[in-house]
């Protein structure tokens, strides 16, 4: 059920990655999750915070998900996406490395007052952007699930445990499943 869960878990977040919703995920997928980011963020179209934003997934396409290609493709396909990132169940290292590292990205991208905590309204914003599909109630239920101390917002260390949770736990019980709302898995 563990293995199962997991696979549901990274076909839904493929799912919401592949902005252009076809099967694939590409460069320029990443560059239009870059710029819808900026723009719900509040970021105008050309201004440096949007540029720095989409440069920022660009670096995520570039260092996760380029180096994995099969040679003479320019995306990777949801089949090929579920079975590398399943890899990262057992290697703790590596989860870190690479979905850690995109959620301290997204951390700084979410965190628009640069306060180093991430509110309510800033994840809300971010999810919207990121997994535009997600509706207000999911929003919510993730963020509750996901403010482990109960503080009213996310620090950097539970950002990111709740990204590589998402991203690699088959652990029923870990927070991070609940990324993007109730779990896939449970609906």
């Amino acid at each position: 059920m563990t293995e199962d869960m997991l696979a549901a878990k990274i076909a839904h977040g493929f799912d919401h990655l592949d902005a252009d919703g076809d099967g694939r995920l590409s460069e320029q997928d990443h560059v239009a999750l870059g710029r819808r980011a900026a723009a719900e963020l509040g970021h105008a179209p050309g201004s440096a915070e949007e540029s720095w934003i989409v440069s920022a997934y660009m670096d995520i396409w570039n260092g996760l998900h380029r180096p994995h290609l099969p040679e003479g493709t320019d995306a990777i396909d949801k089949a090929t996406f579920v079975a590398s990132t399943r890899t990262l169940a057992g290697d703790p290292a590596a989860a870190d490395a690479t979905v850690g590292q995109l959620a301290r990205t997204f951390h700084a991208v979410a965190d628009t007052d640069a306060s180093g905590e991430i509110s309510r309204d800033e994840f809300k914003r971010f999810s919207r952007s990121h997994f535009p599909g997600l509706g207000e109630e999911d929003i919510a239920t993730a963020f509750k699930h996901l403010d482990i101390d109960g503080d009213g917002t996310l620090t950097e260390e539970e950002f990111v445990s709740a990204v590589v949770e998402y991203w690699s736990s088959t652990d029923p019980d870990a927070p991070g499943n609940w990324w993007m709302g109730e779990p896939v898995y449970d609906r």
